[in-house]
């Protein structure tokens, strides 16, 4: 099953977290969080790992929207959006599909919100393919 959206790009890997993360702020999202895997299990474990990074996203008037129709979906908030270093040497950018997400809540009334995010999200993904060229393929 297919839960993610995504695109790769060439570029260097903290220039690409900055153009999703402007993408995302021009989308309406904010940045709630921003997990840095790699240096977490250096630190924890002491265990080397590619660059990657999970960041939060939410859109605060949506996030709104969806509470109020279902209560439980904060379990699901915030939609990550993850950024890494791919086995190609490109740089993945991956969001959670929302319609997948919601899914879980079997909830219609969250459908349209579920839409509207995967569109959001879809720009975003957009937008950063189009500041970077795109990823050589294995």
């Amino acid at each position: 099953m297919e839960y993610t959206i995504q695109t790769s790009v060439s570029g260097e890997f903290d220039a690409v977290v900055d153009a999703t993360n402007a993408a995302l702020k021009d989308e309406g999202f904010g940045v709630l969080c921003d997990i840095d895997i790699q240096a977490t299990l250096e630190e924890k474990l002491g265990e080397e790992f590619r660059q990657y990074r999970i960041l939060g996203a939410c859109n605060p008037p949506l996030a709104f929207d969806g509470l109020t129709e279902e209560i439980e979906l904060g379990a699901l908030l915030p939609c990550n959006v993850i950024v890494y270093e791919s086995d190609d040497g490109g740089v993945v950018v991956s969001a959670v599909d929302p319609e997948q997400l919601v899914g879980i809540a079997d909830n219609d009334a969250l459908d349209s919100i579920a839409i509207e995010v995967t569109e959001r999200f879809e720009r975003v993904l957009a937008a950063v393919t189009d500041e970077f060229e795109p990823a050589s393929e294995s």
